[in-house]
């Protein structure tokens, strides 16, 4: 057997007596493997014992050799049980071993007649909850993850908890802050911007009469700013894969409770869950769900901190400018050497029906017995309000329609543009509107304009209310089962 001696033991020991010493163990432990020899087999088994021998075998599955990796699973097959299958689906995609071979050990300790790929094993795993991973699965991922990127232990160490299931945190394929966010950056003003299309889309935001830009062509190699608009710190986390852009306010009330001096900002940690981002504040390095803007682990988890959304919309460069001629708007000028073209960044997986990493959304892994009400990457706009929450398709604005509905208890208009994936959301209070953006009427006859902020006749205004675009997978995988959807 191929295993070090010296070199993993202390490796070990410093892992389970210092408990913190991961990426050592991990360097230690992957030189051994693959540089040196063990003459003594009793030093292996010392190594077994002191690792912990869940730990152990699963992790030489990724840092081995075939044969002993081989050696490893015949273990694990042997030892039986449902509890190591998340490290064995976590390896499928980094070990030496074929994926076949690994996937068969999983077939026959969970009783299922077929074998799958890593990205099905995972969809069948998300749509499996009751199996728990064994206790070793954080010290499993620490160790996976410390061997991609030593940063990675600010996220994933020893002891830390999750309210979200972290056999389900895979490698987004980044290291920390490899996609890096826009901070303060550097904007001008829409006669300047002459490396636009009118046909380019951009994240419209005004608030207290600061009008900004953020093109999606940008937004896109970054998918996070962290700005001050209106005098007002907030953070636009813009998730690809899941087709998000949601804007969080960066203030909150309990700041001061835990200690936290500044408005958070926020940058992107390299992982994923279920195909969406998990982000990290500055502040504290808390982990946080990007798509619900909850902390979900880190010194923030169970803090019952909740980011407040603010309007954003996505329209066309031509028709915000015409809208907002003093507007400003992101400059190329972001100090990240990126190909800003239009139409360049994620354009094939825009154009595909394919998800690239695995989520269930509102199907399962077999979509015939769910009602999956629309295709997992169809575009939704959705709304949170206080008593319910409710997505419409866009295609459901074609032609620029007017929706007079309700969410929760509160009743709501929505002025939209299928063609441009434009929606702005107000509350409509008792009236019923009709007509277009440009020539909105309500049913008592009273023309309105449309704002950024309001909805406006004479001294009435309505309130612009908070939503987002989304792909239909991620709204129905986060709020699914008590989201309402419009027919």
């Amino acid at each position: 057997m191929s295993y070090s001696g010296i070199a993993a033991r202390r490796a070990v020991r410093r892992f389970i007596y210092l408990n913190m010493a991961l990426v050592g163990f991990m360097v230690a432990f992957v030189v051994h493997i693959q540089a040196q020899e063990i003459q003594n087999e009793a030093e292996v088994d010392t190594l077994r014992l002191e690792a912990g021998p869940e730990l152990f075998n699963t992790i030489s599955l990724v840092f081995s050799g075939a044969e002993d990796a081989q050696t490893s699973l015949v273990w694990v097959e042997k030892r039986g049980g449902t509890d190591l299958v998340a490290h064995l689906i976590t390896a499928m995609r980094y070990s030496t071993l074929g994926r076949k071979e690994i996937g068969k050990t999983v077939q026959k300790l969970t009783g299922e007649t077929e074998n799958k790929d890593w990205f099905n094993w995972m969809l069948w795993q998300q749509a499996n909850p009751q199996i728990k991973p064994h206790p070793s699965i954080i010290d499993f991922k620490t160790l996976m993850f410390t061997g991609i990127d030593s940063a990675f232990q600010r996220f994933f160490r020893p002891g830390i908890e999750f309210d979200i299931r972290p056999e389900e945190i895979v490698w987004g394929g980044v290291r920390v802050d490899g996609i890096p966010a826009l901070d303060n950056p550097t904007h001008i003003s829409a006669k300047a911007a002459t490396y636009l299309q009118d046909s380019d889309e951009v994240f419209g935001v005004e608030i207290n009469g600061d009008v900004r830009a953020y093109p999606l062509r940008i937004m896109g190699w970054h998918e996070m700013f962290n700005d001050v608009i209106g005098g007002e710190p907030v953070s636009l986390a813009y998730c690809t894969l899941c087709g998000a852009g949601i804007l969080f306010e960066g203030n909150h009330k309990d700041l001061k409770k835990y200690n936290v001096e500044k408005p958070f900002t926020f940058g992107s940690s390299g992982f994923l869950y279920q195909s969406n981002k998990l982000m990290y504040d500055r502040n504290t390095d808390s982990l946080w769900n990007q798509f619900t803007g909850e902390p979900v682990s880190g010194k923030l988890r169970g803090s019952g901190i909740k980011l407040k959304i603010r309007p954003v919309v996505i329209t066309t460069w031509g028709k915000w400018k015409a809208q907002h001629p003093k507007t400003k708007v992101l400059s190329l000028n972001t100090g990240v050497n990126r190909n800003y073209g239009s139409g360049v960044v994620y354009n094939e997986y825009f154009a595909s029906p394919e998800l690239m990493f695995p989520a269930l959304g509102a199907g399962g892994v077999d979509k015939a017995s769910r009602n999956r009400t629309l295709a997992e990457k169809e575009q939704v706009f959705g709304m949170r309000l206080t008593g319910g929450t409710k997505a419409w398709p866009i295609e459901a604005f074609k032609g620029g329609k007017i929706i007079n509905d309700k969410v929760g208890q509160q009743n709501v208009v929505l002025i939209g543009d299928a063609a441009t994936r434009t929606v702005r959301a107000y509350a409509r209070e008792g009236f019923t509107f009709t007509g277009s953006a440009d020539k909105l009427r309500s049913s008592d006859g009273k023309k309105w304009q449309l704002t950024e902020d309001n909805l406006v006749s004479g001294r009435t205004k309505l309130v612009r209310l908070p939503g987002h675009v989304a792909f239909w997978f991620a709204w129905a995988g986060y709020l699914g089962e008590t989201s309402a959807v419009y027919k």
